[in-house]
């Protein structure tokens, strides 16, 4: 009993005894009724906090809770501690004195945290007796039912029975998966790290039905606009929701039972309800109102049949809503079903791709040791050819015609450079196949990124292929904008790109006396660099155009393309957060246009 509690019940049983022994002596009332009283106040008055036995003021009580369990205890989008649990035990927390510090993770380790002392509480857990043998439970604060969710085009299921020989997605280390595994649970159970994980994976077509407590799913699906996913059975199971404590540690769970019932006395509890549970839970029709239109059976008879004309309008009007709905749920199951199918195909192609990344990391190494020693063996041939060339000259002019690996020196006096240089091209052809292969399939996730100027690295660029600008135009024209705030990124990759749509330009045009319009800007609007490249080539055919970062697709295969060089360049600028974008008409040319942000701090100065 509280020591507030017990000194009020002492002071009314003083009270009681003063007033039917008034007539005794002076003396008797102070032994009877003063010193009780004197007593009672020095052994009961409530200490402060501080002075209190086993309390430590200078210590905060470590709440443990789930990080992704709405609307009951989750982190929210600033990144603090929300929901009914945390607002409940921070009210508690208050009323009792307490210094509380909430730490939100992973269910499965917030219960391990429990029993290794990192977290003196859990502000939200299911009772179960199994549980019990390792935490002590408070009183309940809340009552946790649990449902099972399906796809719209799922099989009807009407209990967990049916769910047997199903793939069912639940909360690993929550109550549902306890429950499931000790009843043997026959199908194939998918865990998942958080109840809005069970739900993707369901709404994805990964397993056939999920269990989730009812009220967090509701809000799952609504958050993330699962409009393919429904509570098919809504009641399958139902716990009491408590705190938790470590086995034994009676002082601290009694501290919690306490500020709970100060607070649903002061009607502080009801207030934290329906604030984060009461909004969602359904109406409930309560007996009364059963009652009231129970009556209308025993009107007279015109209104009976009164009752059912009125009936007989509302069973229209619901027919007619409830086709409604149905043709809406026909219309969304067709579209959820579209977007599935996109989905799978965007699956495989990430699949191939990462294939193609394994392969190019074991590959590249491999091709690039034999062919540098070409690169490197070549150029020593050439110029040994060159120096024997005189004197196999001599022996042919005093001696005539003779055989080099079987074919006669006349013949091979002019193929032997050809080969060699063909050689040559050869292995460095090999040599940026590869490079281009391990630009497209590495990450770039930690290269260093600074502060750059956007208009520099597009300077830099041009510097680079000068020379092959010159071959390919007469007609140059550059524009830079005179405010252009600086970029966050790796400058040498960003040139790569730039350069390589540069020299795409100048590939494109069929003579010389056709131009290359190259431009920068500032959009104020989306707070970005803006680089237009136009070039008034021979264009690229629309049915093309959505391909053109498709890795190995090209249109110059004849010409030495890889189709890398595009799908390197659009990879590398959505590092950065930007985008890449294509118009063309065919005959006419191509304008390409490359977006990418400016640093934030620089958009508001």
């Amino acid at each position: 009993m509280p020591n507030s509690m017990m000194h009020c019940q002492i002071s009314s049983h003083t009270h009681d005894r003063y007033t039917h022994a008034w007539p005794l002596s002076f003396h008797a009332l102070c032994r009877l009724v003063i010193l009780p009283w004197i007593t009672a106040l020095i052994l009961y008055w409530p200490l402060p906090a501080s002075a209190r036995p086993g309390a430590d003021s200078s210590a905060p009580v470590i709440v443990g809770g789930d990080r992704d369990y709405p609307p009951y205890e989750f982190i929210d989008k600033n990144g603090h501690a929300a929901g009914f649990n945390v607002e409940l035990t921070r009210a508690i927390a208050e009323v009792m004195g307490m210094d509380v510090q909430f730490r939100l993770g992973g269910w499965s380790e917030m219960r391990s945290a429990l029993q290794s002392n990192q977290v003196d509480v859990l502000d939200g857990m299911s009772y179960s007796e199994e549980r019990a043998k390792e935490v002590d439970f408070s009183l309940p604060h809340a009552m946790i039912n649990h449902a099972v969710f399906a796809r719209r085009d799922s099989p009807t299921v009407n209990s967990l029975a049916e769910l047997a020989g199903k793939s069912v997605a639940v909360h690993g280390g929550g109550i549902m998966h306890d429950i499931l595994t000790q009843q043997g649970f026959s199908g194939r159970l998918e865990l998942t790290a958080t109840p809005a994980d069970a739900l993707r994976l369901l709404a994805a077509g990964k397993t056939d039905y999920a269990i989730v407590a009812i009220l967090p799913g509701m809000y799952i699906v609504r958050e993330l606009k699962l409009t393919n996913i429904y509570p098919a059975v809504r009641n399958v199971a139902t716990h009491r929701y408590c705190f938790a404590v470590k086995k034994g540690n009676a002082e601290l769970l009694s501290r919690f039972n306490e500020g709970l019932a100060i607070l649903r006395k002061t009607g502080q509890y009801d207030v934290i309800y329906n604030k984060w549970l009461g909004v969602m839970e359904p109406e409930h029709v309560d007996w009364k109102t059963v009652a009231k239109y129970g009556a209308v059976v025993v009107i007279p008879l015109v209104m009976l049949l009164g009752g059912f004309a009125l009936w007989s309008r509302t069973l229209h009007r619901q027919v007619a809503v409830r086709t409604a709905d149905l043709t809406r749920e026909i219309a969304e199951r067709k579209h959820a079903e579209e977007e599935l199918r996109l989905n799978q195909q965007q699956l495989v192609q990430a699949d191939k791709l990462a294939a193609l990344g394994v392969l190019v990391s074991g590959v590249a190494h491999e091709i690039n040791n034999p062919t540098g020693l070409i690169l490197l063996d070549v150029p020593i041939l050439k110029r040994a050819h060159a120096d024997s060339e005189r004197i196999l000259e001599q022996h042919y002019q005093a001696n005539g015609d003779f055989s080099i690996g079987g074919i006669p020196y006349s013949e091979m006096r002019h193929e032997i450079p050809r080969i060699l240089d063909e050689m040559q091209d050869g292995a460095k052809r090999i040599k940026r196949i590869v490079n281009d292969l391990k630009d497209f399939a590495r990450r770039d996730d930690l290269a260093e990124k600074q502060r750059v100027d956007f208009n520099g690295i597009v300077e830099t660029a041009l510097r680079l292929v000068d020379p092959t600008i010159r071959k390919a135009t007469n007609h140059l024209q550059i524009e830079y904008a005179r405010e252009m705030p600086s970029i966050m990124g790796n400058s040498q990759r960003i040139e790569q790109v730039v350069v390589n749509l540069i020299l795409n330009a100048c590939q494109a045009l069929p003579d010389a006396e056709r131009a290359i319009v190259i431009s920068t800007r500032y959009n104020r609007t989306t707070a970005s660099a803006i680089l237009v490249v136009r070039d008034e080539g021979v264009g690229i055919d629309s049915e093309n155009l959505s391909r053109l970062t498709d890795p190995f697709f090209t249109t110059k295969r004849e010409s030495g393309g890889t189709g890398l060089g595009l799908s390197v360049s659009d990879g590398i600028i959505k590092e950065h957060g930007g985008r890449i974008f294509f118009k063309s008409t065919l005959g006419a040319g191509t304008t390409v246009t490359l977006s990418i942000p400016v640093i934030k701090e620089e958009q508001t100065t």
